[in-house]
């Protein structure tokens, strides 16, 4: 019998593919890869997400070029990535959207879903929201 992962789990998966993904497909390691999930969405942020030749780009005043190899390398990356969400979630990707800050070394992404993935509460989570139900009503 397999129980439902909780949303943690999820979120810690998918980081972890994520990274790996990168990883094996542009031979670059985000340095942290963080995952939110909500109703119908994720929310990534990959830290130190640009590649040693994007840098050099930007650093020798070839701006405009690295944005146009970060942008066409996330355009190759993406399908493989919405593969990799609606594997791990279970749920049709509807959209993925994403931006990157060459001077930050930031992506972020923003995938929609067709539904609200399957996972558990655990008990922290639910205290969690429960407080933040609490403070919105008390605003």
């Amino acid at each position: 019998m397999t129980t439902t992962p909780t949303r943690g789990q999820v979120e810690r998966t998918l980081a972890q593919r994520i990274q790996a993904l990168y990883r094996q497909h542009l031979g670059h390691q985000p340095s942290k890869v963080t995952c939110q999930l909500s109703e119908q969405n994720v929310v990534v942020l990959l830290e130190d997400s640009i590649t040693q030749p994007e840098q050099l780009l930007a650093q020798t005043g070839r701006q405009e070029l690295a944005e146009q190899v970060h942008s066409d390398l996330d355009d190759a990356i993406q399908p493989k990535l919405k593969e990799l969400i609606e594997e791990i979630l279970h749920v049709s990707v509807v959209d993925l959207l994403s931006d990157a800050t060459l001077d930050t070394g930031r992506t972020g992404i923003i995938a929609l879903l067709t539904d609200a993935p399957n996972v558990r509460i655990n008990a922290s989570s639910s205290k969690i929201k429960k407080r933040n139900s609490l403070d919105q009503t008390e605003a």
